[in-house]
């Protein structure tokens, strides 16, 4: 998978064809089809190779005395590394257009079980914090594993409008024109947004203010 990546990383999408692969890594494309039932099992892969360095850089589990924090924490790991990695932003956006039941007539059931893997470790963590601060009253949410894929969802949606930088409004009726959006400035909304989703109470917005 790190040929994969590295391709994927130079061009910031999800764009390489096997041919281009093979080349990369120095063998010859019947070796890759021998390894893989498909390329749909090469791309599913590196989407799991991806999570896996996210799930890294975010170690242990934070210290959950304020939950606040810690899903703040979680929030600015994940924002940044869409932001240094444009090419996650498209393979994950792409792996979610699949529905469940196609992806698994192209992808072998241990390859799928790879991508579960890297997902669940990914959000287990933000769980852990969601649950927390449920149990404490800090969030007011019901369903910690739910809203754990919410904010997922909802950050890689906005972040690839981070990935665009230009936004669309209309100046006039019937007329439309185009602005720069700032990464920096996706990068906070998505935060906030994901503190928003939290729900968090009044009790502990004024602790942490």
């Amino acid at each position: 998978m790190t040929t994969t990546r590295a391709l994927f990383d130079e061009r910031g999408r999800r764009d390489a064809p096997v041919d281009e692969i093979a080349r990369a890594a120095g063998i010859n494309k019947a070796l890759i089809y021998r390894a893989f039932d498909s390329k749909e099992e090469i791309f599913v892969l590196t989407v799991a190779d991806y999570l896996a360095e996210l799930g890294a850089r975010g170690g242990e589990d934070r210290d959950l005395e304020d939950p606040v924090a810690a899903l703040r924490q979680s929030l600015e790991l994940y924002v940044r590394f869409c932001l240094e990695y444009p090419a996650f932003l498209d393979c994950a956006l792409a792996l979610m257009q699949r529905p469940a039941g196609e992806l698994r007539e192209h992808v072998s059931g241990a390859v799928l079980f790879r991508l579960g893997q890297a997902m669940a470790a990914t959000l287990g963590p933000l769980e852990r914090i969601l649950a927390t601060g449920a149990e404490r009253g800090v969030f007011a949410i019901d369903e910690p594993d739910f809203t754990a894929n919410r904010m997922y969802t909802q950050v890689l949606g906005s972040m690839h409008l981070a990935r665009a930088g230009v936004g669309v409004r209309e100046a006039a009726p019937g007329i439309a024109e185009t602005f720069d959006i700032e990464p920096e400035r996706m990068c906070e909304a998505c935060i906030e947004d994901g503190l928003a989703l939290a729900r968090i109470s009044d009790r502990a917005k004024s602790t942490s203010a």
